[in-house]
């Protein structure tokens, strides 16, 4: 029997995923009244608005009606991971959108741009109000770990945006760097199913032990990747001056990708660190 909570909603992670949904509302209706544009970018911010707003909504029906109790998922883990993601997304959304689709003239474009940071605001605090504090016992995607996890899936979506066949398919360098970003993407976005699906126990070894070596790998090849990458991009490839007027150029693609591959690499970087705290020294103590 289907029981209303409305506790859900006043409390303030509750306030908080209604404000949410009215500024995502808000910012993807403006987009939507300008006019449909084919290209990617504006693709990815109109998917971002549509896809918070409606799992947004879904998370606060499946709370109010108390059903979120009986899904067979870690509903912590699934809440605080959508809310890192939703903010990461959101955030990149605030920035590209602005940055290729607006004008000193544009009134709905520049006010579905507030909107949307407002709305990264929001869920930046939702994941403050939901990670896990010290000393509580809570899911692994509440932890920083886990947070981590979620922030390298998510940027290696941008680099997968960014990415033009053309421009690696020649290059066995670059193919190499593009197969770190994949299977590490690939680990990142089985390590967040597992846990949101409560199927760690498959895992053939301890879990965390995994994540160390998995992350340890995951530092080594995004450490050639970082210097290869950009090695074999910019080489006798210098910036076209057309870039200077079109800002969708797709040398500018090479340069976000060189940077998001060194975000990653710090990730991980502090990921390890974290795998590595975990396991050899607050377990012995």
């Amino acid at each position: 029997m289907v029981m209303l909570d409305f506790t859900t909603l006043t409390v303030p992670v509750g306030i908080v995923r209604i404000f949410e949904v009215i500024l995502t509302c808000i910012s993807f209706s403006l987009v939507a009244s300008v006019g449909h544009k084919t290209d990617s970018f504006w693709t990815w911010c109109m998917f971002t608005w549509c896809f918070c707003f409606c799992v947004t909504i879904l998370i606060i029906f499946l709370e109010f009606t108390t059903l979120s109790a009986k899904l067979p998922i870690s509903w912590d883990d699934f809440t605080t991971a959508f809310a890192m993601l939703a903010t990461l997304m959101v955030l990149a959304a605030s920035i590209i959108y602005p940055s290729f689709f607006t004008c000193p003239t544009c009134g709905k474009q520049i006010g579905a741009t507030v909107t949307s940071c407002l709305a990264f605001i929001l869920y930046a605090i939702e994941v403050g109000l939901t990670r896990a504090k010290p000393g509580e016992i809570s899911g692994f995607l509440s932890t920083v770990p886990g947070l981590l996890k979620v922030l390298e899936a998510f940027v290696a979506c941008i680099i997968f945006i960014c990415l033009d066949y053309n421009q690696f398919s020649g290059f066995p360098g670059l193919q190499w760097c593009v197969a770190v970003y994949s299977i590490c993407f690939i680990f990142a976005i089985l390590v967040i199913v597992f846990t949101i699906c409560r199927l760690l126990t498959l895992f053939p070894a301890p879990f965390d032990k995994v994540l160390t070596a998995c992350n340890v790998l995951a530092v080594l090849m995004y450490m050639t990747a970082v210097v290869i990458w950009p090695l074999y991009s910019f080489q006798n490839n210098s910036r076209p001056s057309s870039c200077s007027i079109n800002r969708l150029c797709t040398w500018n693609n090479l340069v976000v990708i060189s940077f998001m591959t060194c975000v990653n690499l710090i990730a991980y970087i502090v990921d390890t660190v974290y795998s590595f705290r975990l396991v050899f020294f607050i377990r012995r103590t």
